[in-house]
């Protein structure tokens, strides 16, 4: 999952160390040996890009198209270098993708209304909002975008193709999608509309079920849900009702204060880096709803902070996991800066365990209970998922 709040910076400290000698001679002699190093080492990288750097003579002095944009070909060439590490997740970001990438999860804009996964091959569809052009003609989790009204978009990074699929509201787009489960193409044209992004929703069901869907975790959430778990406790339900289906996640912070609200103390999170070391969260005192019965729906459209919140209330044994398996996206991506206003890159520097060590990315979690709701069921508006939850519910009273 991606540590996706901007404001969260990492800082890379160099540490150097003097080792004082007893005398002159020995403290020259340790300075000589630093530098003749790093010599060495400049030497080795020189010798190593010495090919990129001929390559990129004969380009700029020979391609037959001049002026060749020099730009273009320095993010090019950090495009290939990340995509080289065959790592879906990691890539390059030009400024204005950068932008996209890290505008707040909160407020509204204007396209078709689908949560999308930019960091793979193609531009990925991760849950369609509920209510959304999106899912009123029938996409999916899962469906790759391969055209935009017309236009062969594989190949091109998915952040540019996101730019072409989202638009002014009122107008049309035309998608060729591509879905792997039934190994289909065909085309969708959806009437973009300006999509309200609602974090939190909550209400009172029959038989004193209280109910709370967390869309996505944005900047807001966790004081979103602060409130709705606030009027929803003084109501005494006998049970709630936790939904986190088609969430594709979003801050790591927020997760962590979402999590302790039904969690009451221990590890909810374990951050693994990729020298085996790791650091854990634990969830934060004062939730509250640590103690009432408690069902969460997941589905194929949750995603990153909603798999690990998830996880943790099923490894707490604090409620019940009910659905079918998660998209499984559990590592983290640091999105860095690069200098001058150049872009950004995104890298994976760690991978998101569950407090039982589970590993997420790539195999999702597997619901205690699984209930697949089919398509039939949603056109004629029966949510056996949700059933099963409230059913679970009254039979815990």
């Amino acid at each position: 999952m991606n540590r996706e709040n901007p404001g969260r910076t990492i800082l890379l400290v160099l540490i150097a160390i003097l080792l004082v000698a007893g005398t002159f001679s020995g403290g020259v002699l340790v300075g000589w040996k630093i530098q003749q190093k790093t010599s060495e080492e400049q030497a080795s990288r020189d010798a190593l890009f010495a090919p990129f750097w001929e390559t990129w003579n004969y380009v700029v002095s020979s391609y037959v198209d001049q002026p060749v944009d020099q730009t273009k070909l320095m993010q090019g060439a950090i495009r290939g270098m990340l995509d080289s590490l065959g790592d879906k997740h990691t890539g390059y970001m030009d400024p204005q993708e950068y932008k996209e990438a890290t505008a707040p999860l909160d407020g509204s804009y204007e396209g078709i209304g689908a949560y999308v996964d930019v960091s793979g091959k193609y531009l990925t569809i991760i849950s369609p909002m509920p209510g959304s052009p999106a899912e009123e003609k029938g996409l999916k989790a899962g469906d790759e975008v391969i055209k935009v009204n017309g236009e062969d978009v594989t190949g091109t990074d998915p952040s540019i193709v996101l730019r072409s699929v989202k638009g002014p509201a009122g107008t049309d787009v035309t998608l060729t999608i591509f879905r792997p489960d039934t190994n289909e193409t065909f085309d969708v044209t959806v009437t973009r509309q300006e999509i309200k992004l609602e974090s939190v929703t909550s209400k009172m069901l029959d038989g004193d079920i209280a109910y709370i869907s967390i869309s996505v975790f944005g900047e807001t959430t966790a004081e979103e849900l602060k409130t709705a778990l606030t009027n929803l406790m003084a109501q005494n339900p006998k049970g709630l009702i936790l939904d986190l289906r088609y969430n594709s996640g979003g801050y790591v912070d927020s997760a962590i204060e979402v999590m302790s609200q039904f969690i009451p103390d221990g590890v909810v999170l374990i951050e693994q880096q990729g020298n085996g070391e790791e650091k854990t969260y634990d969830a934060k005192p004062g939730g509250l709803a640590t103690k009432i019965p408690l069902v969460v729906l997941v589905n194929e459209g949750s995603a990153s902070a909603s798999e690990i919140t998830a996880g943790a209330i099923q490894d707490h044994g604090r409620g019940t996991l009910v659905g079918v398996t998660t998209f499984g996206k559990g590592s983290v991506q640091a999105f860095i800066p690069l200098k001058n206003d150049q872009g950004a890159v995104r890298i994976t520097i760690e991978r998101w365990l569950t407090p039982n060590h589970r590993q997420i990315n790539d195999i999702g979690l597997t619901p205690d209970v699984v209930v697949p709701l089919t398509e039939e069921d949603a056109k004629n508006g029966i949510d056996t998922q949700l059933e099963k939850a409230v059913e679970i519910l009254r039979q815990s009273n």
